[in-house]
């Protein structure tokens, strides 16, 4: 899998790279439709989920050894968060890309300054499990007496569509048609066990945010 990152975001190389990195999804037509009987329609993706943790969208750069609302040097936000992911082709590999952007604003305007924030992306299965990270930051350059200041960044990857892909015996148990009068007619499949453990396995979701510090999420947690 390769990971492409444009600047001005520079992220961090990983140790060791698992299967699959930052992705998303954009009108995909889905792997499997349940309807025509009894049970739940469903449309799924083998694309991840992109998202912002909460908490982690915003982050404050305070005057050093304070805490209070008169320190704040900067602030940044990390917003417009997208994606595209065509799994149309049905290729061995899903290419993605993500991009956002950060919106920067300062308190003192003189001179001209740059500020590196910390940023992280990371890979989530099946809702708890991290199976990749990127740690790396996003550069903000404001000029001299510019109070706002933006910055862009993208990843682009290839992932394994037999990772995030559900296999054939459970996307036939999920479709298969089921009539009112049926012993199993009113079990929904998404509530059997074999079925939550595939569905959760097969699913990725991909998280971005500012990598802060403690005082950092505190502060946030006090808002």
């Amino acid at each position: 899998m390769s990971v492409l990152f444009s600047r001005p975001a520079r992220i961090g190389t990983l140790a060791c790279l698992p299967l699959i990195a930052l992705a998303g999804c954009s009108k995909s037509h889905g792997e499997l439709v349940v309807d025509d009987g009894v049970g739940v329609t469903a449309l799924r993706s083998p694309c991840p989920i992109v998202e912002v943790p909460e908490m982690t969208g915003d982050v404050t750069l305070l005057a050093p050894g304070r805490d209070d609302a008169g320190a704040i040097d900067t602030v940044a936000s990390l917003t417009n968060v997208r994606s595209t992911c065509d799994d149309a082709a049905r290729a061995a590999k899903l290419t993605t890309r993500v991009e956002f952007d950060v919106i920067a604003r300062r308190n003192d305007t003189h001179g001209a300054r740059h500020i590196d924030l910390p940023t992280f992306a990371v890979v989530q299965r099946g809702g708890s499990a991290i199976v990749a990270k990127h740690v790396g930051t996003i550069g903000i350059d404001f000029a001299d007496g510019q109070a706002r200041a933006t910055a862009h960044g993208s990843a682009t990857t290839m992932v394994s569509r037999d990772e995030a892909t559900l296999s054939p015996a459970i996307r036939a148990r999920l479709a298969r048609k089921r009539k009112a009068g049926d012993t199993d007619a009113a079990v929904d499949p998404l509530s059997l066990p074999e079925v939550k453990a595939a569905l959760s396995k097969a699913t990725f979701e991909v998280l971005v945010g500012f990598q802060m510090t403690d005082q950092q999420l505190a502060y946030n947690a006090r808002r």
